[in-house]
């Protein structure tokens, strides 16, 4: 497999074409962004960090029957992916309240909800990825009523089994994003899922491990990162062994 022509630069990563038209080459960038991108740093480790942690979340969802664009790791900052026709929706699962959440309804910081609930964003850096309902996402031709309802059964169900594997980290998944699409026909997972598009807090603590400590400027993001893939390693062992 060798490595071609880049195909785009984005906030964290960078992709490339590969000599086989089935798959493609990415790469995470030593880069952190907030604000949608206006704010942008270069952070030491960062790329092989969110690499491994996304890579070792890949493979346990695909483990648990969860279909998904990845391939494999091809190297600390680097894996292989399928290309997907993307569905331009951001859909984020909320298990406690924070962020956009707390702000627009005045909660309490990680207040618990009474059930997940499931949020849909329209992609787009322009539009600074504005809220979107259901109606609107069929209005605009998005995403029919069929594919919603699939779209947020696999998010709940990806909820279930990150919510189980962060626990044995002692970690509480407070929130998180994916996007999705299609391979072969197949709704799929796609893009990433670390700590740029997670939250997370300590379960004893609720100290935030994740990019809530850029975004605030309350912490280092490596040592968060590699607290964050350290815990996942060892209570992956752990698990194992049992």
């Amino acid at each position: 497999m060798r490595k071609l022509e880049e195909l785009k630069t984005g906030k964290a990563k960078r992709l490339y074409n590969t000599d086989d038209a089935t798959v493609l080459w990415v790469e995470y960038l030593d880069q952190a962004t907030a604000l949608n991108g206006k704010r942008k740093e270069k952070i030491a480790s960062k790329g092989a960090l969110n690499n491994q942690i996304d890579c070792l979340l890949f493979n346990y969802l695909i483990q648990n029957g969860i279909a998904t664009d990845f391939i494999r790791q091809v190297s600390a900052t680097e894996q292989l992916i399928h290309p997907v026709k993307m569905i331009p929706l951001e859909v984020v699962v909320r298990n406690l309240a924070s962020g956009s959440f707390q702000r627009k309804f005045a909660t309490t910081y990680l207040q618990p909800l009474s059930r997940p609930i499931v949020e849909l964003f329209y992609k787009s850096d322009a539009l600074d990825d504005p809220f979107i309902n259901d109606d609107q996402v069929e209005v605009l031709g998005l995403a029919s009523a069929a594919e919603l309802a699939a779209i947020k059964q696999l998010a709940l169900k990806i909820n279930q089994l990150l919510q189980s594997r962060f626990a044995q980290a002692n970690l509480t998944l407070v929130d998180f994003k994916i996007e999705v699409g299609y391979l072969a026909g197949q709704l799929v997972l796609a893009d990433e899922i670390s700590p740029d598009s997670c939250r997370l807090v300590d379960q004893t603590t609720q100290a935030s491990l994740d990019k809530d400590v850029f975004r605030k400027q309350t912490g280092d993001l490596t040592t968060v990162y590699q607290e964050v893939l350290t815990r996942l390693q060892n209570s992956e062992v752990a698990h194992v062994s049992r």
